[in-house]
């Protein structure tokens, strides 16, 4: 086993994984798991740059992550950034500014390189069964699309995450009927995108990972507080993720925030995030979703695990 420790930094989120990893056998044990919304994708749809208040809330993420890391005695440590940074002109100043706090240089992965870890993550413990998977990876500036079963087939990222259609489109609270046809046709058209290259309708499994599906999953679940355990490989129907999204999307600020299971820093965002997660099981058919707790993080975890001693 070897003791690792993966970040990862998409628009929304960053959030720490530190683990014993035997990538072998597919073995991984948590030692703490967190994650910090910093919205690091601040208006970057908008402006093409990182904030400073948004740099300086994931620079501050940062410095706390570096104390669990360094607690925990990691042997590795790697350092991902997603979507927010790869669109952001500033990126070198973030670049800088991680390197400084964690002595990790950033790297600043591809949408087809997230996609790749967070099928890893996902279907490590699933593979084996010889079905294929669709792996649906909903952050805040993008969304990942992977298909495979015991290796990747396809992967495709597409640039409609939470925060971005949030940003992008809505304007009212709750939003009109017309933001929500906005948010809806980006989504339609950024389908298109992903089934050029994804074959979206093939495997028999959909599996939906990161917070817009697993606050989806608690609310249907009913959960008085945030519970990986519960949410973790639960199923939800289509028809209840549709009754949710509708139900989200009709709420006010207020009674999206007085949800238990509702993380403070979803409460903007949620709406545009169950509805991408309703449009794609529209367009495969699935009548369920399999949600899962293990993802990029994950995925990065064992990547980490099995690089060669030095």
């Amino acid at each position: 086993m070897k003791r690792v420790a993966a970040v990862d930094c998409g628009t929304n989120s960053i959030r720490l994984l530190v683990a014993d990893v035997d990538a072998a056998t597919g073995e991984l044990v948590d030692l703490d798991r967190r994650m910090t919304i910093v919205r690091l994708g601040q208006g970057v749809d908008r402006t093409g740059r990182l904030a400073p208040e948004a740099l300086e809330r994931t620079f501050a993420a940062c410095r706390e992550y570096a104390a669990v890391i360094k607690e925990h005695g990691a042997e590795r440590v790697r350092f991902v950034a997603t979507s927010a940074s790869r669109d952001a002109e500033n990126r070198d100043e973030f670049v800088q500014g991680v390197l400084d706090i964690l002595g990790v240089e950033p790297e600043v992965i591809s949408g087809d390189q997230e996609a790749e870890f967070s099928f890893t993550g996902a279907t490590k413990e699933l593979a084996g069964d010889g079905g294929e998977y669709l792996v649906v990876d909903i952050g805040g500036g993008s969304t990942e699309f992977v298909v495979g079963g015991e290796r990747v087939r396809a992967a495709r990222s597409v640039d409609i995450g939470c925060v971005r259609m949030s940003e992008r489109h809505v304007r009212h609270d709750p939003p009109s009927a017309e933001e929500i046809s906005a948010i809806r046709a980006d989504v339609d058209a950024a389908l298109d995108l992903a089934e050029e290259t994804v074959p979206l309708r093939e495997p028999r499994t959909l599996v939906g990972l990161a917070g817009s599906v697993t606050t989806v999953a608690a609310i249907e679940l009913g959960l008085e507080r945030y519970d990986s355990a519960a949410i973790h490989r639960s199923r939800i129907s289509y028809e209840r993720v549709k009754e949710v999204t509708g139900a989200l999307l009709a709420a006010t600020h207020d009674e999206r925030a007085a949800i238990p299971s509702m993380h403070p820093g979803r409460v903007d965002v949620i709406g545009a995030g169950a509805l991408v997660l309703q449009s794609v099981m529209e367009r495969t058919g699935a009548a369920e979703v399999v949600v899962s707790e293990h993802d990029i993080l994950d995925g990065i975890a064992f990547a980490l695990a099995a690089l060669d001693d030095e």
